[in-house]
């Protein structure tokens, strides 16, 4: 970046000026900041606005994405993904009218800003109001998804937060022609040009840059593999929402209907493995692990997951790998899944506590007082009773879309939508009130 010059008109008279990295982000950082002071104030009518033009210019334009995402898709395997990963980049047509419906479920939400969480009226007369306000500027850092552009963009700005994005390199093209269609709305949708930036280099170095700009920028939130949410909370001057990693497991109870536990394993490894709710383990109660297991294990081989697991899963399913702690606490993020047999529902709420990633746990039972007895102790940030666990997520649970699932809890849990986007003020407002 050293020699670029910065916007604005050049003062002939002054030495030349380089422009450096540094420069850039403490830049987009500063308008980023100049934009959340007018986007808290916005009305909820413009913001809804810009997320139906940005949608409907989602689907005019879908030509124009998906050319830009066959570019990234092409060069993929030259960064290393695998089919999981690729999938994760693939914007298909379905995917785009998806994102933009999603855009419009986002619009129809109620808007968090201005929203009276509590109110209460002391017995001085003094009137108490919890009210809810916009964090201000959102850091987001994500890899491969391109479709989280335009998630991302669209909570921030619903919930009146400026955002400066910073996708990954593989999916550089996509992200840029995303960006330009949801900035070409902005303007005439009354809101400011730098609500939504998109940092214009893959340099590693500007996460960084901009990470030490705690002063400007309010939160940051990583989406990604492990090591980039480590290095962000680690480099953070600002707050970190994040999950590290998502190893997720169903467990089947001995009261389970087993027909239904089938269905749940297979949907939780099988309908998208490449992401960080679906199911990386599976726990089995021993009474009904010789009739369930070689049944399950089977459709899950026939759909090309490896099992890998203990010497009692082993001599009901003699394909299975030998499983290892390390497999245990596994994200695989691919089609691969750690089996285990437990003895009971205490041991397998026990092993998830100590190999889990506090992200989704499911249950499969019939059982009102184990389901109970499951959700009461499994200290995750979504627990599934007869479901996949691929339910938790922002579109599933109706939050019209998510910025991410945080495993913290502190100051958010589960998947993140507009309400987690704000945070709370008081409004206290007296009659010449005066504390004696």
């Amino acid at each position: 970046m050293r020699g670029f010059r910065p916007p604005g008109p050049a003062d002939v008279t002054a030495e030349p000026q380089t422009y450096t990295l540094a420069d850039l982000c403490r830049d987009m950082a500063g308008r980023a900041k100049a934009a959340s002071e007018v986007l808290a104030a916005a009305p909820p009518a413009a913001k809804n606005r810009w997320l139906l033009a940005a949608a409907d210019a989602l689907e005019a334009r879908s030509a124009e994405v998906r050319e830009a995402n066959a570019r990234d898709v092409a060069a993929a395997p030259g960064f290393g993904l695998n089919a999981a990963a690729i999938d994760r980049l693939t914007l298909t047509p379905a995917r785009i009218k998806s994102a933009a419906d999603g855009l419009r479920q986002v619009a129809a939400l109620p808007d968090p800003v201005g929203e009276v969480r509590e109110g209460h009226v002391r017995p001085n007369g003094l009137e108490v109001l919890k009210v809810g306000v916009p964090i201000g500027v959102v850091f987001f850092i994500y890899e491969s998804r391109p479709n989280v552009t335009l998630d991302a963009a669209g909570l921030c700005v619903k919930s009146g937060n400026a955002v400066i994005l910073r996708g990954g390199k593989e999916a550089a093209h996509s992200n840029a022609a995303l960006h330009r269609l949801l900035a070409d709305e902005l303007p005439a949708a009354g809101l400011p040009a730098d609500a939504v930036q998109l940092v214009p280099t893959t340099d590693r170095a500007a996460v960084g840059h901009l990470l030490a700009l705690g002063k400007l920028i309010d939160l940051a939130i990583p989406r990604g593999g492990e090591s980039l949410i480590r290095r962000v909370a680690r480099e953070a001057t600002m707050p970190v929402l994040k999950h590290y990693d998502g190893n997720c497991h169903v467990y089947v109870d001995e009261f389970a209907d087993l027909e239904m536990a089938g269905r749940v394993v297979v949907n939780a490894k099988c309908q998208r493995p490449g992401v960080c709710n679906a199911a990386e383990s599976l726990l089995v109660h021993a009474a009904v692990a010789d009739e369930f297991l070689p049944e399950v294990g089977a459709a899950l081989t026939a759909r090309g997951v490896e099992l890998r697991g203990c010497e009692e899963t082993r001599r009901l399913i003699p394909a299975a790998k030998p499983a290892t702690d390390a497999d245990y606490r596994a994200e695989f993020l691919d089609l691969i899944l750690s089996v285990k047999v437990v003895p009971d529902l205490d041991a397998a709420v026990r092993h998830i506590n100590a190999f889990g990633s506090k992200h989704t746990d499911a249950i499969v039972t019939r059982d009102v007082r184990a389901a109970r007895e499951f959700t009461r102790r499994v200290d995750s940030a979504a627990v599934m009773v007869n479901a996949s666990t691929r339910f938790n997520d922002g579109f599933e649970l109706g939050l019209g879309a998510e910025i991410g699932i945080s495993t913290d809890k502190f100051h958010a849990r589960g998947p993140c939508g507009l309400r987690e986007l704000t945070t709370y003020k008081y409004v206290v407002t007296g009659d010449g009130h005066v504390r004696g």
